[in-house]
């Protein structure tokens, strides 16, 4: 399996592309601000042909490549239905103005084929399973992609701002919620074998082992106490 990612733009959101080999098909994941010329590079450099993007969730730093992307290459957009209103309108998922020298630069809107995640969704695209998980808290829309076990390649969880490495996505943004975010993490993160490799939307990656041992949200969660307040940076 390829795995190819790279952080974009003001937010230095990480954006995946993922093939069963070069050379072949691929799902894009969160292409974000500043995305577009980075994917183009990943693809020529693997020799890939993109079938789908797909979306962790609406905040701008993770969709405001989608519609580039997927106008360049006639695919579709895959994202769940309540955060599909960022797309249109990001500036109401972040509850103030993002600033128009920025927003000078974003091509605001939907794709022209926009399709809608569900929860417990298999997506089958690219000759990959990945398995959706609605986990609302960063955003009520937010969701994971799941790739299970290959053969000696453990599973895969493209956590988007619900898990990073040492820390969770913030709560504070419109939509978001921290009751939300402990019921999503205790729903879909901890029932996860600790060989899971973590694919995060912002910094590097880690293990489902490592955060159970280390990450401070998660081992509250796990012993069933509140969790701290939500971090305030990033989007």
């Amino acid at each position: 399996m390829l795995i190819a990612g790279f952080p974009a733009g003001a937010w230095g959101t990480n954006c995946y592309l993922v093939a069963p080999a070069a050379g072949e098909e691929c799902v894009i994941i969160d292409p974000g601000h500043q995305a577009a010329p980075g994917v183009e590079e990943t693809l020529r450099k693997h020799r890939l042909k993109p079938v789908a993007v797909v979306l962790t969730h609406g905040h701008l730093d993770h969709v405001a490549s989608v519609v580039p992307v997927c106008g360049a290459h006639g695919v579709p957009a895959w994202i769940h239905p309540e955060d599909r209103f960022m797309m249109n309108d990001p500036e109401k998922g972040l509850g103030r103005s993002i600033g128009m020298p920025l927003l000078g630069e974003l091509t605001v809107g939907e794709p022209d084929d926009v399709r809608e995640l569900t929860d417990g969704a298999k997506l089958r695209l690219a000759g990959l399973e990945f398995s959706v998980a609605h986990a609302p808290g960063h955003t009520r829309g937010s969701v994971t992609f799941r790739m299970p076990e290959i053969a000696d390649v453990p599973s895969v969880l493209f956590s988007g701002d619900l898990l990073f490495a040492g820390s969770i996505g913030r709560t504070d943004l419109p939509g978001g919620s921290m009751d939300d975010m402990l019921e999503s993490l205790a729903r879909v993160v901890l029932p996860l074998d600790d060989s899971t490799v973590v694919l995060p939307g912002h910094n590097e990656h880690t293990t489902i082992g490592q955060e159970r041992a280390t990450n401070p949200y998660l081992r509250q969660v796990a012993a069933g106490q509140g969790a701290s307040e939500a971090p305030r940076r990033g989007m």
